[in-house]
């Protein structure tokens, strides 16, 4: 038997899974998995990586209501449907199981409230996994957390059976069958392909009820979840209020949560710093300005300033702000279907001509967090494993860049001044590289508001939240909502001037400009036009600017925060263009569909999955084909780490830094805070006795 982990760990929640990764290989012996023992690494993860208000239970009241905002209350409690959204997340931390949950590193760890064990028995012919589950797993109905509820997930999820509308079928697509073990309390899992991150599956878990027909997967936990087995359960929901309550769950049979009522509470992000001030919310997720205020508030007092402090600060003073690295990171995308990015040589220039240190200083430095640019794909910093691979493409050296453009055949010409081309909105300028028939798994994540969709793919981001498949990214903006900025200058050296020097006095100087068989290297860099966007345009001007005194010129062209994902990232209406992605725990799952090498469908369209700049090599698919089928949890990472390099060769996404996650609470609260790759465990929050 090769054990995966028997030790008791602090519970905390995965990240969201993300679209099937294609597999096979062959097995080897299996170690502890990573991170559940054996790896050598600190268990305390580095500075800047968790800032978490940590209290023993014993001094923490039994009793109290806290109010938490979030974007929306959930639109599905069915985490792997693709309206899932992060409260759908948020509410599944809470109430339903997770067999796994991750540390302060980001390692999956056995959750002994739901597992007595888990363990790896056989690897051939077929790679076994044996659940011994705690014989005190019951729902709040009280029917016992059984097999029968593992296959019915399963057979919900392997992607078989269209009657059911999942976000994906990563791993389950693995299995070859689930059944009952030795009791109704052990399960056995047989898989037709070893897989490695085995321990993501079935997280959450739902009642074999909810699972058992396609109706019920797709319609029955749209507004209401009648089944709970966590510390907490679904209480009442008022969407006219924007509420919705978390109450104990009575049959749970683990710590009892601290808490009478969790409520969520819909607050647009521009609000929250008043409805922490005026008391409407405990805790919330803020922009650097809001984090300002709070911070200046509690400020020490001179005579001088007490006059002309406002009395709204005075409702801030209980609060703090908790500061940690966000696990997502914020990547600088380049389509490489067609057009001047269609040349390695060309997209390697715009890669040596971005100063990312400059970009991490400015979005990070007045935080308070580490202000490093990002140096993977697939990790990020705190993770076991993570290396800075960016010499791949090689550091930040303009006259490096100018000479790969030459090689290129772009030559320079006569220079122009240097001067701002206003932002164009809503497509303005020539399309490049579009794709419409590509229908993608998933999306990048928002930087701002947005948060990473639960218990699935990653997700992209870009500026507002919008309706995104199951692995959406994010738009990536700089922190900041309300257009004041969060990065170093913020609102106070961004002109709507571009010149090459971002600064006094250049305004005067010329641009190179570059030409090739007639044709000026322009390019067009698309960006979400909504106020809270603000900040990323911000950051979006300065890429342009260090672009322009190589002589690549972008067309900054603004459009609908809504189309940004749908109508531009995965249709391919771009050249350049900024979004985040989540980071994972299991990278060989998740980061492969966004760096798979696209393929040409069978209707002659191309299907790209999540890789969104059509960038990609048959070496990257095969190296995370060998990472997924390693069951040696090293060895696996390695791989992965390995095909991270080959990404930042192939230069089609820049890593830029990782968003910052602001977090302020009251000052009574305790076990709250910025989690970081970590997730609470709900049953302990509360406020100090």
């Amino acid at each position: 038997m090769f054990p995966l982990s028997t030790s008791k760990r602090p519970r905390v929640r995965r990240t969201r899974r993300s679209a099937a990764l294609l597999a096979a290989g062959a097995l080897l012996p299996l170690p502890a998995l990573a991170g559940c023992g054996g790896s050598g690494e600190s268990a305390e993860p580095p500075p800047g990586i968790q800032d978490v208000a940590a209290a023993p239970r014993a001094k923490v009241a039994d009793k109290g209501t806290l109010t938490w905002a979030v974007d929306a209350l959930p639109a599905t409690y069915n985490a792997f449907q693709s309206d899932a959204d992060a409260a759908t997340r948020q509410v599944a931390g809470a109430v339903l199981p997770a067999l796994f949950t991750l540390d302060g590193r980001g390692r999956p760890q056995r959750n002994p409230d739901y597992l007595l064990s888990a363990e790896v028995v056989a690897r051939e012919p077929r790679q076994v996994v044996v659940y011994r589950l705690n014989p005190g797993a019951v729902w709040n109905d009280g029917t016992p957390i059984t097999a029968a509820d593992f296959e019915a997930q399963w057979k919900a999820l392997r992607g078989r059976d269209s009657a059911f509308w999942s976000t994906g079928n990563a791993g389950y697509d693995r299995i070859e069958k689930v059944e009952r073990g030795a009791d109704t309390r052990e399960v056995k899992i047989t898989f037709a392909k070893p897989y490695v991150d085995w321990a993501s599956l079935f997280t959450p878990l739902y009642p074999r009820a909810a699972m058992a027909t396609g109706n019920a997967f797709n319609d029955s936990m749209r507004k209401e979840l009648k089944f709970a087995a966590g510390p907490f359960q679904v209480g009442e929901r008022n969407d006219g209020q924007g509420t919705l309550t978390l109450v104990r769950n009575p049959r749970w049979w683990g710590d009892r949560a601290k808490l009478d009522r969790l409520v969520l509470r819909a607050v647009p992000r521009g609000e929250r710093a008043d409805a922490l001030a005026n008391g409407g919310v405990d805790l919330a997720d803020v922009t650097p300005a809001a984090a300002g205020r709070i911070d200046q508030a509690n400020a020490p007092a001179k005579k001088a300033d007490d006059a002309n402090k406002p009395e709204a600060a005075a409702g801030l003073r209980d609060l703090v702000v908790h500061r940690a690295l966000e696990p997502v990171w914020t990547q600088l995308a380049l389509n490489g279907t067609s057009g001047p990015l269609a040349d390695e040589r060309v997209r390697r220039a715009v890669a040596r001509a971005v100063d990312r240190k400059e970009l991490a200083r400015y979005v990070l430095g007045t935080l308070g967090l580490p202000a490093d640019p990002l140096g993977s794909h697939v990790l990020v910093a705190g993770q076991p494993g993570y290396e800075d691979n960016s010499d791949a493409v090689g550091p930040t050296d303009p006259d490096a860049a100018r000479d790969l453009l030459a090689d290129a055949g772009w030559k320079e010409g006569r220079g122009e001044p240097a001067g701002r081309v206003p932002a164009r909105a809503d497509g303005a300028g020539a399309r490049h590289g579009r794709d419409d028939k590509a229908e993608p798994h998933g999306a990048p994540a928002p930087e701002f508001p947005a948060s990473p969709a639960p218990g699935s793919a990653p997700e992209p981001t870009a500026g507002v939240p919008a309706d995104k498949p199951e692995n959406l990214p994010e738009p990536g903006d700089a922190g900041e909502e309300d257009g004041s900025g969060g990065g170093a200058g913020a609102g106070g050296d961004d002109k709507s001037v571009r010149d090459t020097g971002g600064g006094k006095g250049n305004a005067a100087k010329t641009v190179p400009v570059r030409f090739k068989d007639g044709k000026r290297l322009a390019l067009r860099f698309v960006l979400p036009k909504g106020t809270g966007a603000e900040p990323l345009r911000q950051v979006g001007e300065r890429i342009a600017r260090q672009l322009d005194a190589v002589g690549i010129h972008t067309d900054l062209v603004t459009v609908d925060d809504a189309g940004f994902f749908r109508d531009h990232i995965a249709s391919g209406d771009f050249d350049l263009a900024l979004y985040s992605w989540p980071a994972s725990a299991f990278p060989a799952t998740d980061a492969r569909p966004i760096f798979a090498k696209p393929r040409p469908a069978a209707d002659g369209s191309l299907q790209v999955e999540q890789n969104y700049t059509r960038v990609g090599t048959d070496q990257i698919d095969r190296l995370f084909e060998q990472a997924s089928t390693e069951l040696d949890t090293e060895a696996s990472r390695d791989l992965v780490v390995r095909a991270d390099a080959r990404i930042w060769a192939a230069a089609g996404s820049v890593p830029l830094y990782q968003r910052p996650e602001l977090v302020a609470s009251r000052r009574a609260l305790a076990n709250v805070g910025a989690f970081g790759l970590a997730t609470p465990r709900y049953q302990d929050m509360g406020f100090l006795r």
